[in-house]
């Protein structure tokens, strides 16, 4: 009778004796333990054919594996120090597979986490030992991550030119059997599961990996976002310079994927530079579209352990629907798809008002933010990105459970979700306690979004805010307010007078914001009284024409408190929201003094959307692109605002302070429903209450 024994370290023998089958067993026993005391760890055990191994990241368990083959399991520890595009994968690779053997729920939960990550992304894991190189990657067909396939070659064997070839893997039967497929190939020309935004943000992720612009994980760093434990390696085929690209070192054209460097928040910071009530006015906006009730804008001193004193943080709250887990994290992604429908009630567009709000106002943001069956909280901060290579921005989810919210483990883990809590208490002036007072605000089935903005801008050798607080009495006086402490109008062509407060007084703002203003409104404790100005307009004249083929509607009138301060203007809005104010045209540009008090209110929205999806605004809302229809309508408004002139004024002895000047109609807003309600001609204003 002849035996065959196979070791890993001998090639087959046959043996015909019993003495010839000892002395190749104590043979290969002794090889076994040579092996053995070569290995880093204990892995290395063999049952029969089937190896394990200890896979790594960042010297960091995923979970113990067993291998089929025993020429790549010697080493039992598998190093991943790369992660790759699948598409990529050399050429000739042999294949086997690895099953894992989980040593606890950790591992197990870990293992499941990187096939997941691996699978979603088409991602390969790049493992090396001595003088070869494993691909990770997961098994197509099995969805409950039973095994994976490792694809490996010896890098004697790989050309110097290390050209790339794209696989179709979907026609890899687990690693089997490899077929190239063209690079012209129409099926690999985009990675699947792109997210909405444009951009995606990764929550989830394995040990050390981290998130490009796109959400896939790049070869730049080990940074991930909602994950600070992560590593600052660089890989020699990528670079950095603010926004870095990372470049396959491929023959065949590649794509560039960009990731942004924490220098970018400083950058987005700069969109609202000439005007920072407009970072503000953008958390309006959001408010609104999100059918908000009530909004409360506030200035408060808090004490920072950080800072070792109390410093002024900026909260703005609302009533409004709030944001899931999902459309938090599309909140905090660097840009969004732009919607396919213009909806004119809606004034969100462009997917970057919330950060260049926040990074305006201040360096460090958190948003608390409630649905019926969600809570998340999410950490902008450029205190927190300090000396990393790209941005972390950890975020924390909760799902209702009865009456309780309790952490969603489906999103995240226990451990990654205390990891998060940790960098916002260490990085802020929250605990877990001030955290659960605030979302206390909440109630108990209410919805709505907290924003809180600390290390404000600095004016010299204090803030660019200044805030008074709101008093009790029935006097305009004793409102409370928020102001730029320059006190400095904005540039406008043709304006001379300093006095226009919209420009430096938040309340004055907002009280001209929304063309059919709504939403309560609160500022430092004090409701702002809506002042739609086409109902405030003395001698109105109502002009309609056409635009560019778009019909226009225009409300020409005199203001008293306008003549008083010596400004004219148009007044455009777009989806009912301002965007020019004072704007001159015709002749209020040289001849101001004649025009004091005039003022025009225009919804361009038809002229400034194009129908197309192309929208002719600033993305910081506050002006219009130069372009065509623009051009056009300042010659329309121009003819339309010297014909008022000359039918109006020139022939009318103008008294300052004069019955004149008095609007043509009493308006008053009910303080319940919010609607607007004309009073009796003999009805005196001023002896309604403030509220």
């Amino acid at each position: 009778m002849a035996l065959r024994l196979v070791s890993p370290c001998l090639s087959p023998f046959t043996f015909t004796t019993v003495l010839d089958l000892v002395l190749a067993v104590v043979i290969g026993f002794r090889c076994i333990s040579v092996v053995a005391r070569h290995s880093d760890a204990v892995y290395e055990s063999m049952d029969g054919f089937q190896c394990y191994v200890m896979l790594r990241k960042d010297a960091k368990i995923i979970c113990r594996v067993r291998c089929s083959e025993p020429s790549i399991a010697i080493n039992g520890i598998w190093d991943i120090n790369e992660i790759i595009k699948q598409v990529y994968l050399p050429t000739g690779l042999s294949s086997t597979h690895i099953q894992p053997v989980s040593e606890n729920m950790y591992q197990k939960e870990e293992w499941h986490t990187f096939m997941r990550f691996l699978k979603q992304y088409k991602k390969a894991a790049l493992a090396r030992i001595e003088n070869c190189k494993l691909y990770i990657i997961p098994s197509s067909h099995d969805e409950e991550y039973g095994h994976a396939i490792v694809m490996y070659m010896h890098e004697d064997t790989i050309p110097r030119s290390h050209n790339h070839v794209k696989f179709d893997l979907r026609s890899v039967n687990d690693g089997l059997a490899n077929r190239k497929v063209d690079k012209q190939d129409p099926r690999n020309s985009k990675f699947d599961n792109q997210d909405p935004s444009g951009s995606k943000v990764y929550n989830k992720d394995p040990p050390g990996s981290k998130i490009d612009s796109e959400g896939s994980p790049d070869c730049t760093s080990d940074q991930s976002l909602g994950n600070n434990k992560g590593s600052q390696s660089r890989d020699e085929t990528c670079s950095r310079s603010g926004m870095s690209a990372t470049l396959q070192n491929v023959p065949v054209p590649g794509k560039n994927y960009v990731s942004a460097h924490p220098s970018y928040l400083k950058t987005l910071g700069q969109t609202h530079s000439d005007w920072i009530f407009g970072a503000i006015a953008e958390f309006v906006d959001n408010s609104r579209d999100a059918k908000a009730a009530i909004l409360d804008i506030s200035i408060d001193m808090i004490y920072s352990n950080i800072a070792g004193k109390e410093i002024p943080m900026l909260a703005v709250v609302d009533d409004g629907s709030g944001m899931s887990h999902d459309e938090i994290m599309r909140m905090v992604s660097f840009g969004r798809k732009q919607p396919d429908t213009d909806d004119p009630n809606y004034i969100g567009r462009y997917g970057v008002g919330f950060k260049t709000g926040t990074m305006r106002l201040g360096r460090d943001a958190l948003v608390l933010t409630q649905t019926t069956n969600t809570r998340s909280i999410a950490f902008l901060s450029q205190s927190l990105n300090e000396g990393k290579d790209i941005i972390e921005i950890p975020i924390i989810t909760y799902s209702r459970k009865g009456q309780y919210m309790e952490l969603d483990t489906n999103i995240q883990t226990e451990a990654l979700s205390k990891a998060n809590l940790n960098s916002m208490k260490e990085f802020s002036p929250f605990n877990e306690y001030f955290i659960g007072q605030k979302a206390g605000l909440f109630k108990r089935n209410g919805t709505g979004t907290q924003i809180y903005i600390w290390n404000l801008d600095e004016w010299g050798s204090t803030y660019s805010l200044e805030w008074v607080d709101g008093m009790s009495g029935g006097s305009s006086f004793h409102q409370g307010d928020i102001f730029l402490r320059s006190r400095r109008p904005r540039s406008r062509l043709g304006q001379m007078t300093r006095e226009v407060p919209l420009d430096y007084s938040l309340r004055s703002y907002l009280e001209v914001i929304f063309l059919d203003p709504r939403m309560k409104i609160n500022v430092q404790g004090s409701l702002v009284k809506s002042r739609p100005l086409a109902r405030f307009l003395h001698k109105t004249s109502i002009e309609n024409g056409s635009v560019a083929g778009k019909p226009v509607e225009l409300i020409l009138g005199q203001s008293q408190l306008d003549l008083e301060q010596g400004n004219c203007g148009i007044f455009l809005y777009w989806h009912g929201r301002l965007i020019e104010a004072y704007k001159r045209v015709g002749s209020m540009i040289h001849n101001g003094e004649k025009s004091h008090g005039i003022i025009g209110v225009i919804d361009v929205t038809s002229v400034m959307d194009d129908g197309s999806g192309r929208v002719w605004v600033h993305n910081n809302k506050q002006g219009f692109v130069d372009c065509e229809p623009y051009a056009l309508l300042e010659d329309w408004l121009s003819k339309k605002a010297d014909d008022y002139l000359d039918n109006n004024i020139d022939k009318v002895h103008v008294i300052k302070s004069g019955p004149r000047h008095k609007p043509d109609h009493e308006w008053v807003q009910c303080n319940k429903c919010r609607k607007w309600r004309i009073l009796d001609a003999d009805f005196d204003s001023k002896t309604l209450p403030q509220e």
